[in-house]
C-alpha cells in the first residue's frame, strides 16, 4: 500500500493530505461479462411438427452421434416409406435377370433373330439360282419379301426390348428416389444426437407438441466448459488472442478461475455495442456450470516495480500537483499504465515528491 503522509499544518493553515509515489505491480486490465458455454455446444431442434411419442433422454445423460432422444408421431411418414419401398422392389425385379416383361420381349427379340437369319440364308440361296437361271422370279420375290418382312420385325423386337429395358431403368431410379425421400421425411421424425456428448437440458415431454424448428434440447461436449465474454467496443482493440483472463463465476462466489483468450469476433452486437471474445479455462472446474454468468479481467499488460499513484491524484490526464517550499504546485507528469486504482508515473516526479490529493 502506499504510505500516505499528512504534511504538518498549523492551526492557522491547514495544508491537503500528499502522498509520495512508490514502486509496486501495476496491471492493466479490461472488464469483460459473460457466461460459461459448453465446447462445441448446439440447440437440438426439431424437423417435424407433430406430437412427441417417446423421450428416450433425461438431463446429464452421455449421448453418441445418431442416438435417438425424441421420437415424433410418424405414421402416415411410415405408410409413405412402406409404399415408397414396395414400389422399389417392384421396379428392382423387373429389371432383375427374372423379369417376366424382360424376359419376354427378349424371347421376342430372339426369335425374330432367329427367322430373319433363316429368311437370309433362304434368299441369297434362291438368288444365287437364280443367278444360274434356275429356279422361277415368284419364288426369288418370296424368299425376299419375306426377309425384308424379318429385317422390320427383328429391328421392332430389338426396338421394344431396348425401350422396356429403359423404361426400366429410370422407373427403378425414380423408385430408389422416392424411397430415399420417404425415408429421409422418416427420419425427420426421430430426433438424433448430431455429436458424442452430453445432453444438458432437455425442453420436451413425451405428449407434448412440436413444431418444425423448435428447440427440444441443449447439447454438448462432456467436460470441457469455454468462456463467452463480452467486451465494450472501446476496449476491443487492446484484447488479442492468448491474453490471460482472470474469471469469477456467481455460482462460485469469489473463486478465481484463469482462463486464456482464444478468439474475437469482428462483428458488434448492435443491442449492447459489445464484441464477443471467447476464452479457455486453464483448469476446468469441478462442475460444468452451464450458462452461469461470470466476471472477468482480461489482462492487458502487466508491470513489477514500477512508480505509481493514486489515480485521484492525477490532474487533467497528464498533470499532479506537488507541494513545493510548503506550496501547492501544478507539475506535468508522463503517464503509463491506468487501473481503476492507480496510475503509473514515467516521468517528471519521483519516489521523493510530496504529491497532494486536491488535484481531482
Amino acid at each position: 500500500m502506499l504510505a500516505l503522509i499528512t504534511a504538518a499544518c498549523s492551526s492557522c493553515n491547514r495544508q491537503p493530505a500528499a502522498v509520495y509515489p512508490q514502486k509496486r505491480q501495476i496491471i492493466e486490465a479490461v472488464y469483460a461479462s459473460g457466461k460459461i458455454v459448453a465446447e462445441d455446444e448446439y440447440n437440438l431442434f426439431a424437423l417435424s411438427n407433430g406430437r412427441i411419442i417417446k423421450k428416450l433422454v433425461q438431463d446429464g445423460d452421455t449421448v453418441h452421434k445418431g442416438q435417438v432422444l425424441y421420437v415424433i408421431y410418424n405414421d402416415a411418414a411410415q405408410a409413405r416409406m412402406e409404399a415408397a419401398q414396395q414400389s422399389y422392389n417392384i421396379s428392382m425385379a423387373n429389371r432383375s435377370a427374372r423379369s417376366p416383361l424382360l424376359n419376354d420381349l427378349q424371347l421376342s427379340l430372339q426369335s425374330a433373330n432367329i427367322r430373319l437369319q433363316n429368311d437370309s440364308v433362304t434368299y441369297f440361296r434362291w438368288k444365287r439360282l437364280w443367278e444360274q437361271q434356275i429356279g422361277s422370279k415368284s419364288n426369288l420375290d418370296n424368299t425376299f419379301s419375306n426377309y425384308q418382312l424379318s429385317i422390320a420385325q427383328q429391328k421392332i423386337a430389338e426396338q421394344k426390348y431396348r425401350a422396356a429395358m429403359n423404361d426400366v431403368e429410370l422407373s427403378y431410379s425414380n423408385a430408389g428416389s422416392a424411397l430415399s425421400t420417404a425415408r429421409h421425411d422418416l427420419q425427420e421424425y426421430f430426433i438424433s444426437s448430431q455429436a458424442n456428448g452430453i445432453v444438458y437440458q432437455t425442453f420436451k415431454e413425451a405428449g407434448e407438441a412440436v413444431k418444425n424448428n423448435e428447440i427440444v434440447a441443449l447439447m454438448g461436449t462432456q467436460g470441457a466448459r469455454l468462456l463467452r465474454l463480452s467486451v465494450d467496443q472501446q476496449d476491443i482493440n487492446r484484447v488479442k488472442a492468448g491474453q490471460t483472463v482472470l474469471v469469477q463465476a456467481d455460482v462460485t462466489g469469489s473463486t478465481i478461475f484463469q482462463a486464456v483468450v482464444t478468439q474475437l469476433y469482428p462483428v458488434m452486437n448492435e443491442a449492447d455495442q459489445t464484441f464477443r471474445v471467447d476464452a479457455r479455462f486453464l483448469q476446468q472446474p469441478t462442475a460444468p456450470y452451464i450458462h452461469s454468468s461470470v466476471e472477468a479481467n482480461i489482462i492487458i499488460q502487466k508491470k513489477s516495480n514500477a512508480l505509481v499513484l493514486p489515480r485521484d491524484a492525477l490532474v487533467a490526464k497528464d498533470s499532479v500537483y506537488v507541494r513545493l517550499n510548503r506550496k501547492k504546485k501544478k507539475t506535468w507528469v508522463k503517464t503509463g499504465i491506468l487501473t481503476l486504482d492507480y496510475v503509473e508515473i514515467l516521468a517528471g516526479i519521483d519516489e521523493s515528491t510530496p504529491v497532494l490529493l486536491t488535484g481531482k
